[in-house]
Formats: C-alpha cells, sequence, structure tokens
C-alpha cells in the first residue's frame, strides 16, 4: 500500500507540475518573493552569524518548482533542491534561468537521502511536510544530514484538517465564500483537487494536531531544540493568500541538531 501510494503522489505532482510553476513564477516575479527573501535571510543570519551566504550549504526538499532553491540562490548560499516529481525538477530549472547551472537540482524521496552524514548546514521546505507518508523517518533522515548546530525550518500548515473537523470544514467553506465574494483567485479549485483530497485522508498529518505533534516528533528523533511561530503567515502571505487560507494559517517550525 505504501508504494502505490508513493507512486499516486507522485503522479499527482506531476501532473500538477506544470500550473503549480506557474504559481511558483508569480511568486518570484512579484511582492511574495520579497516577504520570503526576508524572512529566510534572517532566520539564516540569525542561525549563522558568523558564516558567509556561500560556505551555507542549504538542501531545500521538495523544491517543486524551484521557489525557494532560486530564491535562496538569488541570495549567494550554495543550495541543493530536491523532489520525487521529476516534472517538478524539470520546471525548476527552466524557471532557475541563469541560475539552472549553479543549482544541484535532484530527484530523490524525502525519506531515503543519498548525501553523507552532516553535510548540510539547513534544510528547509515549504508546504511538503503535510504529504509525507512517514514523516517520522523523514524527521530522522534530514537530521542525519544536518551538521552539528544545523537548522531545520518547516514551513507548514494543517491543510487537510477539514478533512477530519467539522468545525474546520466550517472555516474551510467560509475561505471560499470570501475568496468568491473578493472576486479573487481560488487556490483551492486546482486541477485533480478531488484526487489530492482521496490522497490526503491516508496520511498520518492529515488528521494530527500540528505543529505540537512536529514539536514532539523532533524532540523524540533527537533534535536538541525546537520552537514554532504560528504567527509567520502574517511576514510571507500576502492578501490574497490570507483570504485564501485564513482557516489554514502558516507555522513555522525550527529545529536545532
Amino acid at each position: 500500500m505504501e508504494k502505490k501510494l508513493t507512486k499516486d503522489i507522485q503522479d499527482y505532482w506531476d501532473k500538477r507540475s506544470e500550473t503549480y510553476s506557474e504559481l511558483n513564477i508569480t511568486e518570484l516575479n512579484g511582492s511574495r518573493k520579497n516577504l520570503w527573501q526576508a524572512v529566510l535571510t534572517d532566520l539564516i543570519q540569525e542561525a549563522f552569524p558568523d558564516k558567509k551566504n556561500d560556505d551555507i550549504r542549504i538542501l531545500d526538499i521538495g523544491t517543486g518548482p524551484g521557489f525557494f532553491s532560486i530564491l535562496l540562490k538569488k541570495c549567494g548560499y550554495d543550495v541543493t533542491g530536491i523532489d520525487s516529481s521529476i516534472e517538478m525538477l524539470n520546471h525548476a530549472k527552466s524557471n532557475a534561468g541563469t541560475y539552472k547551472d549553479d543549482i544541484a537540482f535532484l530527484q530523490m524521496d524525502a525519506d531515503e537521502l543519498s548525501f553523507k552524514d552532516e553535510s548540510f548546514d539547513v534544510v528547509i521546505n515549504r508546504n511538503v511536510t503535510w504529504n509525507l507518508q512517514n514523516p517520522e523517518a523523514c524527521y530522522a533522515e534530514w537530521k542525519r544530514v544536518l551538521k552539528p548546530g544545523g537548522r531545520l525550518f518547516v514551513f507548514d500548515a494543517n491543510w487537510y484538517a477539514y478533512l477530519f473537523d467539522d468545525e474546520k470544514l466550517q472555516e474551510y467553506e467560509e475561505d471560499r465564500e470570501n475568496v468568491k465574494e473578493e472576486g479573487l483567485f481560488d487556490f483551492n479549485n486546482v486541477e485533480n483537487a478531488e484526487k489530492m483530497e482521496q490522497i490526503a485522508m491516508t496520511l498520518p498529518l492529515s488528521k494530527e494536531n500540528r505543529p505540537e505533534w512536529d514539536e514532539s516528533a523532533l524532540l523524540k528523533c533527537g533534535f536538541s531544540a525546537v520552537s514554532t511561530d504560528t504567527e509567520i503567515w502574517q511576514n510571507v502571505w500576502d492578501r490574497e493568500e490570507q483570504i485564501n487560507f485564513g482557516s489554514t494559517p502558516m507555522f513555522l517550525i525550527q529545529a536545532v541538531k
């Protein structure tokens, strides 16, 4: 069952790669880029105040069409971006433009990294952990490739909690109405949305209380310190995103090896 689900997830993101890439291009060319750049550089500089940007090795897990990898490379960091979807990686290379040869884009599963122990200063991802089949194993694997004192940054949300909670479902439906009333693009009105809901029903984190679950799991797998920021969405989302995702605010989890 696990292998079949892995293939289903890969197939889904392969098929969504083109439209998802279009969203990333919009981000890279708009105000969202500046919001994210400010947050990411502040986090990394605070963690490594004495290191130059090009000496900081970053692993972007689930890079998709490359938004984080491209943005971080433009800031001068040493970046590797991985994804299980080859179609996503093809878009990432295209979106990277002149940076495509300066970023190592590799096809790889999040729970089975080919890197040596203690290879990276930073492991980072956005909107990835919710669709992991074995998040505990992934957290342990990400810790393995971090250097001592390295940082894990996880940006995510309880995207599919509405499938298991009637109150969350009502809030989710209110978001859809608010988007319609404002005349905005509905980020949840995407191709094969029902297919992703079917997959999400089977994934372990869809019904967990996060980020509390993550804090416990990260400490259990040996991270020395874990902190969360449940208000980070205010710094990285523009108005359109805040209306779209009012019931599912993005959080940041930071863990130290």
